[in-house]
């Protein structure tokens, strides 16, 4: 597997990539292309969202669980699909709790994410790859414990980063953050299924601006163009 990231994050997870459980990984997934089938997000876009946000530019990190596993979906951002692609569920409710917070937000024309991750929004899913119409299938392959020190790696070396956890999956991970920190924001998922149980009303977007300005950090745009 080749492997292209930035820099910054080339440098803090030196050591993971030479460890044998990404190389098993990197077998797993090479294997699986030798056999005729197809993995979202493509090869280049494996890494998108470590290379749309450098390690110093992190300021909010949004979790994912899986890539979207339908064709040209899945762009390494979560939640975040290619432009031209139906605007997923989950997506339409991010911008639905988004218009609630802010009534003047215009409900976006495509879901591609990457205005929010070129401002220090890390998009990052838990699994960075999937098959072809197959959620989940890459799941217990290496890439859990790869984006679990992702996170570690965020807590330990900077301060003051916004987590956002949305679901029981992505709060099982608050055990990785220090939370005298880093401040931490938490809602049910916005899946359809859940997010009436939190999700919608939970003003997370702008509590994390909130948070940015007062720490003297530029506010998030959300609005995307």
């Amino acid at each position: 597997m080749e492997i292209q990231i930035e820099s910054s994050w080339k440098h803090v997870l030196k050591e993971e990539f030479e460890k044998e459980y990404l190389k098993k990984l990197a077998s797993y997934l090479l294997s699986e292309e030798k056999k005729g089938i197809s993995i979202f997000p493509p090869k280049d876009l494996i890494f998108n969202a470590f290379n749309h946000t450098p390690f110093e530019k992190v300021k909010v990190v949004i979790l994912g669980q899986d890539p979207y596993h339908g064709i040209n979906q899945a762009n390494g951002l979560a939640f975040s699909v290619n432009q031209g692609v139906t605007i997923p569920p989950s997506l339409k409710n991010i911008f639905k709790e988004l218009h609630l917070e802010y009534p003047d937000f215009k409900h976006p024309t495509h879901g591609d994410l990457s205005q929010w991750a070129d401002q220090g929004v890390l998009l990052l899913n838990a699994t960075l790859t999937v098959e072809n119409s197959k959620a989940g299938s890459h799941q217990n392959q290496g890439w859990e414990q790869f984006t679990n020190k992702v996170i570690q790696v965020l807590s330990q070396k900077r301060t003051g980063i916004i987590f956002l956890l949305w679901g029981k999956f992505a709060q099982a991970k608050s055990k990785l953050i220090d939370l005298n920190k880093h401040e931490l924001l938490t809602a049910s998922h916005p899946s359809p299924l859940s997010a009436y149980n939190g999700f919608l009303g939970c003003n997370h977007f702008k509590k994390t601006n909130e948070i940015l300005e007062k720490a003297g950090k530029d506010q998030i745009n959300w609005q995307l163009s």
